[in-house]
């Protein structure tokens, strides 16, 4: 009774919250009512209603309620609280001074007096720092906190903290065909258009078609080349080292591009571009392709897109075997210079939040070789980079 009581007033959008009426149930616990109906109305009242512009809606939904009872005894006796609300609500909440007295057991001490709790606890326990229970800073339970605890029934992490969680705990398989953000991303690179029809004249030309036909008194059926994106596109794309924790975005971008460009060639590198890169990063030390040789096979009316952090030691963009991997004899700036002179329409795209390109000096540098045409890799970001790639 007392639950459709707090359900009622919600329906009734009387502004009533969990910890209120779990409060106005300690009270009943404590015998304030004094187990009459009259008095529990006005001890409600007051827990329940911090609006008087509510009032009248609360006295409807009590009196809708409650309508016909003598005593609360009858109701509290059907009370009814939902276990995971008070497990919610029971959860420890200390300040960073406090977390910090709190010391960790180390794992071979802290397997063995779960061990011996476990032989020694009768009953459910709260608030302590000793016992298997919830809202505490023992090692053991849920809702509390312990540098280093074994989790046990809390459906979440709440801190990172739990070294083991003894709990069954369910995983879904990830949904490969899950597109994470790629539409959006094709909406931004079809700025990037430039259709003209090309190929093999295989689509109705229902204009032309009409009027052919009726020009030579038969049906005269005209086909043309489909109409397509003409523009051509080539990729960098830095691998490996940094770049891994930005994996998820570039494939993204990755999958995004292929789709909207149907001239596009792509190339990998790590941190710099030097004299060689490579198509499959399991091979990139035995089938390299020489920077040389895509610079005299693509010609200039290539799009060119850098995708990469940009983090690197400055040596391996300005001096001569400063590469990580190898000895290269031309500084990685020089190989840069050559791609925005042979390019003229060259952008960097940066994973990393523009906000933090200042605190770099070789994301400084980069921006700097490519005549600040780096954008981040943002929806706004790649708008900004197709549209000074159709300049």
């Amino acid at each position: 009774m007392f639950l459709q009581f707090f359900t009622s007033l919600r329906d009734a959008q009387v502004p009533v919250t969990l910890r209120e009426y779990l409060t106005l149930m300690e009270a009943l616990d404590a015998d304030l009512a004094d187990q009459t109906v009259e008095n529990f109305y006005y001890l409600s009242r007051a827990a329940l209603v911090k609006d008087e512009r509510n009032l009248d809606k609360f006295d409807r939904v009590f009196g809708s309620v409650f309508k016909g009872l003598e005593n609360l005894l009858d109701a509290m006796e059907k009370a009814d609280i939902p276990a995971e609300w008070l497990k919610k609500l029971a959860e420890k909440y200390l300040t960073e001074e406090e977390k910090k007295q709190i010391e960790a057991m180390g794992w071979d001490k802290l397997m063995e007096t779960l061990r011996k709790r476990l032989e020694e606890q009768k009953g459910r326990h709260q608030g302590g720092s000793k016992w298997i229970g919830t809202a505490g800073t023992s090692p053991f339970g849920a809702h509390g906190y312990n540098p280093e605890g074994v989790r046990i029934g809390q459906d979440k992490n709440r801190n990172n903290r739990a070294v083991k969680v003894w709990d069954k705990r369910e995983f879904k398989d990830l949904d490969g065909n899950v597109e994470l953000g790629i539409r959006n991303i094709k909406v931004a690179l079809r700025r990037l258009r430039k259709f003209a029809r090309t190929g093999a004249p295989d689509e109705l030309d229902l204009d032309s078609t009409i009027k052919e036909t009726a020009s030579h008194g038969y049906l005269d059926v005209v086909m043309r080349p489909e109409r397509r994106n003409a523009v051509k596109v080539l990729v960098f794309f830095d691998i490996g080292g940094s770049m891994d924790s930005h994996i998820e975005q570039v494939e993204e971008l990755f999958s995004a591009a292929k789709t909207e460009f149907k001239h596009m060639e792509y190339f990998y590198f790590h941190n710099c571009l030097y004299e060689g890169v490579w198509k499959q990063n399991k091979r990139r030390f035995t089938d390299r392709t020489p920077t040389w040789d895509v610079l005299h096979k693509y010609p200039h009316d290539y799009k060119v897109v850098f995708v990469g952090d940009a983090s690197m030691s400055p040596y391996e963009i300005m001096v001569p075997g400063g590469s990580v991997e190898h000895v290269n004899e031309e500084a990685g700036s020089v190989w840069l210079d050559r791609i925005t002179r042979t390019y003229p329409h060259a952008v960097w795209l940066n994973p990393v939040a523009q906000k933090h390109w200042d605190y770099s000096e070789s994301t400084t540098i980069i921006r700097r070789l490519f005549s600040e045409r780096m954008y981040p890799i943002t929806i706004e970001g790649l708008e900004g980079a197709m549209k000074e790639l159709v300049r």
